[in-house]
């Protein structure tokens, strides 16, 4: 049950919103949390995931194993890591894709756009930490009415 407005807690919806999203959303959905270090540095819990983070996979049969994004595909929901590989019948090796959920992102890749995505988050993150901690004179007065 979802109790935001103008979203629906409905199952079918939520799946169909899911498997037909175009693109830009898509790159939303495909975000995987920051690892502690770059959590605390940055006081951002996730990012959407891109080609040539690196990352550390964290759930299923290849946890424990690091490396680069080398592709992000999200037509499938999928980033492919370079050292993440198997091999087919013919002896062709292929990357295996894992879902940005089940990874953890160790190194980011910065440019402009997503420094600036960082402070944006960042500061949010931090007025938000700031307006629940700070009791306002009014609320002080209120307590002595009794």
């Amino acid at each position: 049950m979802v109790n935001k407005v103008g979203k629906s807690g409905d199952r079918r919806k939520a799946r169909k919103s899911y498997f037909t999203a175009p693109s830009h959303v898509r790159r939303v959905i495909m975000s995987a949390r920051l690892s502690k270090d770059l959590r605390q540095k940055y006081k951002v819990k996730s990012l959407p995931i891109r080609k040539e983070d690196e990352v550390k996979v964290k759930r299923g049969s290849h946890k424990g194993r690091d490396g680069k994004v080398i592709a992000c595909y999200r037509l499938k929901y999928a980033v492919h890591i370079d050292k993440i590989t198997r091999e087919k019948a013919n002896g062709q090796t292929v990357q295996i894709g894992i879902h940005p959920s089940n990874v953890e992102i160790t190194k980011l890749k910065l440019d402009k756009d997503r420094k600036k995505l960082l402070e944006t988050k960042g500061r949010r993150k931090n007025k938000d930490s700031k307006d629940k901690t700070k009791v306002g004179q009014a609320e002080v007065a209120m307590q002595d009415v009794d």
